[in-house]
């Protein structure tokens, strides 16, 4: 029980399918995960992707295939009875997932059935030995926690922790036929939100809002750096709260956890609950105008001003900037 399984989680659009962003990242720790307890590498995947590309370059050894309409939906039933049956088929060390929506309910409803440990929103996973490893933070990244498991287990890798990296292999693609279980719940209907920014969980850069912002008239300036800088735009729960933007952009305890090379927190304070959801970015850049603010303690880099002042001239320089 040396081989590793990965579930990779696709997306729908009027293209058809294809493989979401942090599939790199998964396929990256689950070849080195491999590669230390001296396994293979299985990837699964459901729906009508092509299960090509970015699995051969990433070190994936087999593709599993689980094809049917009932598992081009991403119904929690079905997910699970397609990684289920892939567990079952190559009875795995660990399986790895993406610490998204889908995949935090997924693993947590696969663990309770099979009896697997649960690691979720692992920042990274390795081997001591036999045993699967993975580090996760707590208290709002105050604190690292190192957690073993005894026993075969279920990891949910928190999206942009691990960098993808190229190992290039054939990896040999296999139907796996699984029975799509009774439906206890019909999609009727997907509508799409009316911004189609990029899911902020998979953005490499975020430009977020606080209630220093003075209120919803003023996004416009958070929108125009994101726009300058490429970036999605998230929001702190004040915001939120105030109903100035939706709950889908909300960052913290209570909203996402993002990973971003880049996080931009502007006219926020830098409480607990934000923390929690943004402080393993990468970098970290701070606009506020109180010098005491807790957000300048995680911060990379800071300025102390006024956000209205200083989001223009970031705008103005990022696009001189970017325009070359």
């Amino acid at each position: 029980m040396a081989d590793i399984l990965i579930y990779l989680e696709t997306a729908q659009s009027s293209d058809g399918a294809a493989l979401k962003k942090p599939a790199a990242e998964v396929a990256t720790a689950g070849r080195a995960l491999a590669d230390a307890l001296g396994g293979r590498l299985v990837a699964v995947i459901t729906g009508s992707v092509a299960p090509e590309g970015v699995l051969g370059r990433h070190g994936v050894d087999e593709v599993l295939h689980v094809e049917g309409d009932a598992f081009g939906r991403h119904l929690l039933d079905a997910q699970a009875a397609a990684l289920e049956a892939a567990m079952a088929d190559v009875e795995p060390a660990s399986v790895l997932l993406a610490a998204t929506v889908l995949g935090k309910e997924l693993s947590a409803f696969v663990a309770g059935r099979t009896g697997r440990a649960l690691i979720s929103d692992a920042t990274s996973v390795g081997a001591d030995g036999t045993q699967v490893v993975a580090s996760k933070p707590k208290y709002a990244g105050k604190a690292m926690a190192q957690i073993a498991a005894t026993r075969p287990s279920i990891v949910s890798l928190r999206p942009n922790a691990v960098p993808a990296a190229e190992n290039p292999r054939e990896a040999a693609t296999r139907t796996l036929a699984v029975e799509a279980p009774a439906a206890r719940v019909r999609l009727r209907e997907v509508v799409p939100s009316a911004e189609t920014q990029l899911e902020l969980t998979e953005a490499d850069i975020i430009v977020s809002g606080g209630r220093g912002i003075g209120g919803p008239d003023a996004w416009d300036e958070i929108l125009g750096l994101a726009s300058a800088l490429g970036a999605a735009h998230g929001a702190s729960r004040a915001v939120v709260d105030a109903g100035w933007r939706p709950h889908a952009e909300q960052v913290g305890q209570t909203g996402k956890t993002v990973s971003p090379k880049l996080y931009v927190a502007c006219g926020i304070s830098g409480a607990i609950q934000h923390l929690a959801g943004m402080s393993s970015s990468k970098v970290i850049v701070a606009v506020n105008k109180d010098p005491e603010a807790p957000i300048f303690k995680v911060a990379d880099y800071g300025i102390v001003g006024d956000v209205h002042d200083v989001l223009p001239m970031l705008s103005e320089a990022a696009g001189s900037f970017l325009a070359g």
